[in-house]
């Protein structure tokens, strides 16, 4: 069985969970609570010394690094396949999901933010500024790129669903969550939710799982 170190509203998690999804694969979620600091944990470490989510771990050991995780699964269970057989088309798809991954979630993501604040003593006010301004740089690209490479408003990248489709869906839900004007992008916006009406984006929502607030 497949462990899932994970939390909620950890967005490189919602990735995995999203493609183990598609997969179809059975798991379970170890939650790694990141505000009260389970991350810091040696017992943790030791699994990942990076102290990120996700981790995946199987009977092979234990992978961190959520695209990585994902490119794992694709090759372990190729079945439905999310990269094309094409070389520069899987480029391009490897591209579009890496404009998420690497160029708009890191700077956004919690350590970051956490640390504008303290010990930086940036308010909420500007630290909101500064998500704001990083996701509209970054969705102005995707949805030049989606002009490109969609062929309808349902996938990213041709008419079928592939890796660059995942990391969207939780990017959008926290550009929603921080406030973001969402209205300049009405491709990303259309492909968004045709995606969470697929049972592998709507299982892996983050109010459905386990360790969500009640």
């Amino acid at each position: 069985m497949l462990t899932l170190f994970t939390l909620w509203r950890s967005s490189a998690a919602y990735r995995v969970r999203i493609a183990l999804g598609i997969k179809g694969l059975e798991y379970q979620s170890t939650s790694v609570n990141l505000a009260a600091g389970e991350q810091n944990q040696a017992a943790y470490r030791r699994e990942n010394p990076q102290g990120l989510v996700p981790s995946l771990k199987s009977d092979q050991g234990i992978l961190g690094q959520s695209l990585a995780i994902i490119e794992y699964l694709d090759e372990v269970h190729p079945q439905p396949p999310l990269l094309p057989a094409d070389p520069l088309a899987r480029a391009r798809v490897r591209a579009l999901a890496l404009l998420v991954a690497c160029d708009i979630h890191p700077l956004n993501n919690l350590r970051v933010l956490n640390y504008l604040r303290d010990p930086l003593g940036h308010d909420d006010a500007t630290v909101n500024t500064w998500y704001a301004h990083w996701i509209a740089a970054g969705f102005q690209s995707l949805e030049e790129e989606a002009a490109r490479f969609a062929t309808d408003d349902r996938y990213l990248f041709g008419g079928r669903l592939s890796l660059a489709d995942v990391p969207l869906v939780p990017q959008m839900y926290n550009a929603r969550r921080f406030k973001c004007d969402l209205a300049p992008y009405p491709r990303l916006r259309a492909i968004d939710e045709h995606l969470r009406s697929l049972p592998a984006f709507a299982a892996a929502a983050p109010e459905l799982q386990p360790d969500a607030p009640k």
